[in-house]
């Protein structure tokens, strides 16, 4: 048997391939858009991928099951639980629990397992050349290495009222059916840490059935309503693109048929767009930004969380320019189609011939925690926080009004434009973007706290507020 975990680190998105080297078949569970990693490996190891598979529904990336299917004739096998609602819009084969179907002599069995969502499927192989007992289970977004799937997202990110309860309680009879499985079967699940789809999902790549038992909180807790209330409670904020890659996933993604290329634009090109008023997404490092862009700009940092914050801040139906290097430019394209955003009219890499015409930088106005604690009490002084709920739970600096960065737009009335707007995130990175965001809605008095949260409390050791109450840090 061959296998290959495939990680994509920005989505902490896992997808699986896995082949029979008897019959040279292989299937790809769970792929990215970007198909291409798939193509290579079957080349690489002389395997024919013969079917892909998802789990589920996916909220967080956009399926490349059609894309595979599209390129290489390949059969597609999707679930056909979870009721009427939750039917694949596209043409596939069907499976239900228990059924079984055959890679060469891979035996997978399904186990529909809902919770995280109501048609969600897991897969239990048996490599029967090498013996009888199953091998490996792949969970998708049902059982994570320290933690499960979150059933809270068709309600608050797809906007389903009363179905976060119902999926908790789904999930709870799923684990049952999970800890009847052989203790040394390996967990192979579809994310890894840093993913939304969780709330403390660890960091390695895969478990075992055994350990999951010992070690996963969700596997024990007996009871449950205290299992339920366990479950939903503290479950970080869904992005918004979440609601899109819902709709899309059901209904099928567009085809690509090849990688984007998105054009470099000349000078003049360039001026057009602004012209136009296309959105300006800049994507260099914080501090170039801070130091000067152009005005109107968004600022979403080429980094591992790029798609995420995409899909947070941009309107799936707007096109955008991307500031970028023409070394980065394949990489942040892949980023936004593994999430559905392919308006991307081109890119433009040189800012000094645009600032040699005559026109003027914007900047982004900073104060180090040293310079914010000598006026920290000044009243002319508003801190925005735009973390998540539960970082801001956990300590934040006095006085701060909490509004996630992904809020900003929906929050602009909470902010005062008459005074000096700090704002601030753990490191710097999500408040440059915050500031880039109000910068563009015509607030003018916006100030980073440089280094963040982080900076305040350890460089100055600072007090911070703590479940209401105020605590020195160190």
């Amino acid at each position: 048997m061959f296998f290959q975990n495939v990680y994509e680190k920005g989505l902490a998105q896992a997808s699986y391939f896995i082949g029979c080297q008897a019959t040279n078949e292989a299937i790809v569970i769970d792929p990215k858009r970007d198909i291409d990693t798939y193509l290579e490996i079957a080349d690489k190891e002389n395997l024919r991928i013969t079917k892909v598979t998802e789990t589920h529904i996916h909220a967080d990336f956009l399926s490349g099951a059609r894309e595979l299917a599209a390129a290489t004739g390949v059969e597609i096998l999707l679930s056909d639980e979870g009721g009427a609602d939750w039917q694949y819009g596209y043409e596939h084969t069907g499976l239900k629990d228990k059924q079984e179907f055959w890679v060469g002599n891979l035996k997978f069995e399904v186990m529909h397992s809902p919770g995280h969502t109501p048609e969600h499927i897991s897969f239990v192989l048996t490599d029967t050349a090498a013996g009888t007992k199953p091998i490996m289970i792949f969970t998708g977004d049902f059982v994570f290495v320290g933690d499960v799937g979150r059933p809270d997202l068709l309600e608050k990110a797809a906007g389903i009222i009363g179905t976060q309860e119902v999926g908790a309680r789904q999930m709870f009879h799923s684990l049952k059916r999970f800890k009847e499985l052989d203790d040394f079967i390996q967990v192979w699940p579809g994310h890894g840490a840093g993913s939304a789809c969780g709330k403390s999902l660890g960091a390695i790549p895969c478990s075992t059935v055994g350990y999951e038992k010992l070690v996963n909180w969700a596997l024990n807790i007996d009871e449950e309503e205290k299992f339920v209330q366990t479950l939903l409670d503290g479950q970080p904020e869904p992005p918004k693109y979440f609601s899109m890659m819902k709709k899309l996933n059901k209904t099928g993604p567009d085809i690509l048929g090849s990688m984007p290329h998105p054009a470099k634009l000349t000078l003049s090109q360039f001026e057009d767009a602004l012209t136009n008023k296309l959105t300006l997404v800049d994507t260099r490092d914080k501090l170039a930004f801070a130091g000067g862009h152009i005005p109107g700009s968004i600022y979403i940092q080429n980094g591992a969380s790029f798609s995420t914050w995409a899909g947070w801040l941009l309107n799936y139906d707007d096109e955008f320019i991307l500031i970028a290097s023409e070394s980065s430019i394949g990489d942040l394209v892949k980023a936004l189609i593994r999430i559905g955003l392919d308006n991307v009219s081109g890119y433009f890499s040189d800012l000094d011939k645009w600032i040699n015409l005559g026109n003027d930088l914007e900047i982004v106005n900073q104060v180090n925690c040293s310079e914010l604690f000598e006026k920290i009490d000044n009243p002319e002084i508003q801190l925005i926080d735009v973390r998540g709920v539960n970082e801001f739970t956990d300590g934040s600096i006095a006085d701060a009004t909490n509004i996630h960065v992904g809020y900003l737009y929906d929050n602009l009335d909470k902010i005062d434009n008459e005074k000096e707007v700090v704002v601030y995130c753990r490191s710097g990175v999500r408040s440059t973007t915050a500031s880039s965001l109000l910068l563009n809605k015509g607030f003018k008095n916006i100030t980073n706290l440089t280094g963040g949260y982080l900076s305040w409390t350890q460089d100055c050791g600072n007090k911070v507020e703590k479940e209401n109450q105020l605590e020195t840090e160190r």
